[in-house]
């Protein structure tokens, strides 16, 4: 596997969907970026901050094993 692929998998989509929630809203929530939480969700991100790991976790009333899955390789 490259350095730069991983197996990790975002489900911010699908929390969203479940809370009747939109980016903009979670956006406006957290403090971050439509942008920026666009790359999270589209599991284009290389890292996440643990404040805004946490932040998502409180704003979406998750965990963060909700949040991030690890696909089998």
């Amino acid at each position: 596997m490259p350095a730069d692929e991983h197996r990790v998998v975002c489900h911010l989509d699908e929390l969203l969907t479940a809370r009747g929630m939109t980016l903009a809203e979670l956006s406006e929530r957290v403090g971050l970026s439509v942008v920026n939480l666009s790359i999270l969700k589209n599991n284009r991100a290389k890292a996440v901050r643990f404040t805004t790991l946490t932040a998502l976790c409180d704003a979406l009333d998750c965990s963060p094993g909700d949040l991030f899955s690890v696909e089998e390789g």
